[in-house]
């Protein structure tokens, strides 16, 4: 029996959002939240629900400007440095910044251009200076005139609005309530974050992220309960929600499996506008209305529900409150290494971004929609649209700003393989220096070393091993770049070999085992120097690789190997000792092996890169090193080339 699709249609983005607002209107959902008159000190992130007006004049009356004595300006007439001019007593007034202006006086010679003569009380000024008249004088009005406008309707109040209100006369102001914003996390699996998590089940970060966004745009959030997957209880939960919020975010339960209830509630409850977008990730999300209220059913993987109130949520919210929705600023950056995409949908990816040779590199984070970590090293939103395949590296591309471009200056860049004693230098370097990041991308030791070719990198992780040759990465420089001038400098020796469950169940005792015993292997990517390794061992052991079982499962980096091994998926894996202990697994030892940083050499006299020279000198650096074990710090910090 053949089923139509679950979901109306693979709605573009702009489509969508018409088609929610459309239905909203239609379902009498109120275009704006009401006004409240509140006084000035509570109104800072509100929106203005109307103009305000001067009622008075700032400043109310010519005021002095400086400190100093207020003279009439043709009684200065004629002084000079070499013609001083005495005043007598009842030809001035000493004044301060802010003072009224004495009537019949109309300029300001400053404190510092004026000798004083005589002894109180009649004591003579001075002056060896002509003023004009106004001069040092703030006029009436000035500032703000009485009558004149100050701040439109749809302004969102900042603190330097208020007091420039406060001066035009104002104590109350009318302002938009603060929308209330109602989530309902749903699922059988989802357990309160703080809970012991047991298999099968999630801790629900998505509605502690999506209240906070709520509220960071300037709403009044809150969650409720878990609801389980159970329709009637699904169904009594909206519709309270509906009865009381502005808008009601549901997650989860927007998809087409089985539990998935959010479209079909919506639409048994009141109007179901759109269901699928053509968004990556975010597609199975959920617009509608309830009870007058608009209701959004986000998807429950964490790097969707984000995005999808980005998209959707935060204009909605900014159009209840009556004020333009906020836009993130936009640069041009080269993309650091090949990004393909599905055409018919808007990709968003998110990026690191870092300066490099004076352009902004981005390097694209894990797209997973679980991925949470790219929420948090995101520094902007790369938007592939619908019709694009994807980019290549080195392409230019539009990149929204997550993170102030004077921040994005000061990160370096690492491109490579990865290593956990990198993930110790950036941080330590950001504890040294708050302003200073050090962003790393794991694509493997080959893709560190050809995004350093092509200028996409401060610097290169690398512990490539040469079969030819049986060397580490130098080998490589000439091959991939002859006649550059080039710096290796040593960051560790380290402990690589086979990672394995708690007690070593199966007995694993080196490489040879993968060629002889049906045992599971988890690999790293093409490219990586790990992969690279196994390769070499694998050719000396006369052992084909395509008969390893899992051989052709990737992973990006030792941690996420360790994690397959210690999620049960595979019996071992290649790997470094530190990512074995992170995990609690045994480690059975293979080689150790250099790990370096190839750099420019001009960029050794970098200023951005000096703190790092410095670091690895650090006893502090090494001995928390040491603690991650499995690591060698003798040749730290050594140039070898």
């Amino acid at each position: 029996m053949v089923h139509s699709s679950p979901f109306i249609s693979d709605v573009p983005v702009a489509d969508a959002l018409q088609a929610w607002y459309d239905a909203c209107a239609a379902a009498g959902c109120p275009d704006r939240v009401a006004a409240d008159l509140v006084p000035l000190a509570e109104a800072a992130g509100r929106v203005t629900a109307e103009p305000i007006w001067a009622t008075r004049s700032s400043p109310v009356s010519d005021v002095a400007a400086m400190d100093g004595i207020a003279v009439l300006a043709q009684d200065t007439h004629g002084a000079g440095p070499t013609s001083p001019l005495l005043l007598g007593a009842d030809g001035y007034v000493v004044v301060d910044t802010g003072d009224p202006m004495p009537d019949g006086f109309d300029a300001v010679v400053m404190r510092e251009q004026v000798h004083y003569v005589g002894a109180d009380p009649k004591v003579d000024a001075e002056i060896r200076s002509a003023v004009p008249p106004y001069q040092h004088v703030r006029s009436i009005g000035e500032d703000i005139s009485a009558g004149e406008l100050l701040l439109p309707e749809g302004h969102r109040l900042r603190p330097v609005d208020l007091a420039a209100a406060a001066a035009a006369g104002a104590t109350r102001v009318l302002v938009r309530r603060r929308p209330r914003v109602v989530v309902i996390p749903t699922g059988d699996e989802i357990v309160p974050v703080g809970s012991p998590v047991r298999r099968g089940e999630i801790l629900d970060t998505n509605s502690l992220m999506l209240v906070a966004q709520a509220q960071e745009v300037g709403c009044e959030a809150w969650p409720t309960g878990i609801e389980p997957d159970d329709v009637e209880r699904l169904r009594t939960a909206v519709r309270d929600a509906a009865s009381t919020a502005d808008l009601v975010i549901v997650i989860a339960g927007s998809s087409a499996g089985r539990d998935d209830y959010t479209a079909r509630i919506v639409g048994e409850l009141g109007t179901l506008a759109v269901h699928g977008v053509a968004v990556r990730p975010g597609h199975p999300v959920v617009l509608g209305a309830v009870d007058a209220t608009p209701v959004v059913g986000v998807p429950g993987y964490p790097v969707s529900a984000a995005l999808t109130f980005d998209i959707f949520v935060a204009p909605l919210l900014a159009t209840l409150e009556g004020a333009a929705a906020a836009e993130r600023p936009e640069i041009t950056a080269k993309l650091a290494r090949k990004l393909p995409s599905v055409v018919g949908m808007d990709d968003w990816v998110r990026v690191r971004l870092g300066s490099v040779g004076g352009q902004v590199v981005a390097s694209p984070l894990p797209r997973g929609a679980g991925v949470l970590t790219s929420l948090v090293r995101a520094d902007g939103l790369l938007l592939v649209p619908a019709g694009v395949e994807g980019h290549h590296a080195g392409e230019e591309v539009g990149v929204r700003l997550l993170r102030r471009l004077p921040e994005i200056e000061r990160t370096i860049v690492a491109i490579g393989s990865h290593d956990l004693v990198v993930d110790v230098a950036a941080t330590m370097l950001r504890g040294a220096d708050p302003t200073l990041t050090l962003a790393s991308s794991n694509v493997g030791s080959l893709g560190g070393l050809v995004a350093l070719r092509d200028g996409l990198c401060h610097l290169a992780g690398s512990h490539l091993l040469h079969p030819a040759t049986s060397e580490y990465t130098l080998p490589y420089l000439d091959e991939l770049m002859p006649g550059r001038e080039l710096a290796v400098i040593r960051l560790v020796h380290r402990d690589q070999g086979l990672l394995v469950p708690p007690g070593n169940p199966l007995g694993v005792t080196g490489l040879a085992d993968l060629g002889e015993r049906d045992l599971s292997y988890v690999n790293r990517q093409r490219g990586a120097g790990t992969r690279m390794l196994l390769d070499q061992e694998l050719r000396k052991l006369a052992v084909d690789p395509s008969s390893v079982r899992g051989y052709a499962r990737e992973e990006p980096t030792h941690l996420a190997v360790a994690a397959a091994i210690a999620a049960g998926r595979a019996d071992c894996g290649l790997g470094i000792l530190a990512a074995a202990r992170a995990f609690g697994l045994d480690f059975v030892p293979v080689a150790e092996e250099p790990y370096d940083l190839v750099v420019a050499a001009p960029s050794l006299d970098d200023p951005l890169l000096t703190p790092l020279w410095e670091l690895l000198h650090s006893a502090d650096f090494h001995g928390a090193i040491a603690k991650l074990g499995g690591y060698n710090t003798t040749e730290t910090g050594r140039r070898l080339r």
